[in-house]
């Protein structure tokens, strides 16, 4: 019985190393072109989007993503903002514009940091857009993007609704973005392009460039935002993003000047796109 099982054994790995002398493809050989396909598939795939993801994944877990990573933005920062309008004190003062700031700041690093591998962490339809008019983006997926920023959006701002309750509402109007008194809507336009500008720069240099260390662009992305909320904050309100704007301007239910919080930002983010696109990228 055993020398049988032997001699049959001795067959096959005669037939196999026969088959390799001829030229046949062995079950070996298969499994290695399978393991090598499946590598070379990755590496073609890997890399195309902001921070490590992919524009040829799935749509639906992308703007999932998309939804929960604008949620937790938006969310994040109004509250802190309606804290402080509100001055809510919590183990000392009430919040202040500092801390404003560095909510949204803190928010989108941890956003980036937790999404940015899945869907890139786009969380602003000016990044969207910048990278689709640049073609670093596919256009296909750009409705897909925009309609789940706006539906996180609007969904942080009833959040924030919830938490501090009807005087969130009436009177912080949920921390929505409106131009400051005396300031004229052409001022607030042109300075949300300008803080736009430098949100989504940082974000292309450091989330589309190899030469960038990775590690860096959470905390990079997040300062940006935060420089511009500093800035435009007691004349704009910095929103730096359109959908930001519109969630707790849709939720109060007032949109005074949302025009110039749509496409300001939208501008700024496209021109930064293609500066660093057409002179900057490797």
């Amino acid at each position: 019985m055993d020398s049988e099982r032997s001699r049959r054994e001795e067959a096959l790995r005669r037939e196999s190393r026969q088959g390799v002398a001829e030229g046949r493809i062995t079950r070996d050989d298969m499994r290695r072109a399978a393991k090598e396909g499946l590598k070379d598939r990755e590496e073609e795939r890997a890399g195309d989007g902001l921070y490590g993801s992919s524009t040829s994944d799935p749509i639906m877990p992308a703007a999932l993503a998309e939804l929960v990573g604008t949620f937790i933005l938006v969310f994040g920062g109004t509250a802190v903002a309606v804290a402080a309008i509100l001055s809510h004190p919590t183990a000392g003062a009430a919040y202040d514009s500092l801390a404003v700031a560095l909510a949204f700041g803190l928010a989108l690093a941890a956003v980036v940091a937790a999404v940015g591998h899945v869907s890139g962490a786009h969380v602003n339809p000016a990044v969207t857009l910048g990278m689709a008019s640049t073609g670093k983006f596919p256009w296909k997926s750009v409705p897909y993007y925009l309609g789940a920023q706006l539906v996180g959006a609007v969904l942080g701002a009833v959040g924030t609704w919830i938490a501090f309750g009807g005087p969130g509402r009436t009177e912080a109007n949920l921390a929505a973005t409106y131009p400051a008194q005396g300031v004229g809507d052409l001022q607030a336009f042109l300075l949300e392009i300008l803080i736009t500008f430098i949100l989504v720069f940082v974000v292309v240099s450091v989330a589309t460039d190899d030469r960038a260390p990775a590690a860096i662009a959470p905390i990079a992305v997040g300062f940006a935002l935060a420089v511009g909320v500093f800035i435009a904050g007691p004349v704009t309100g910095g929103a730096v993003n359109p959908v930001r704007a519109l969630g707790p301007m849709l939720v109060a239910g007032d949109l005074t000047s949302a025009w110039l919080y749509i496409l300001g930002p939208i501008i700024g983010g496209v021109l930064a796109a293609f500066l660093y696109d057409r002179t900057m990228a490797a």
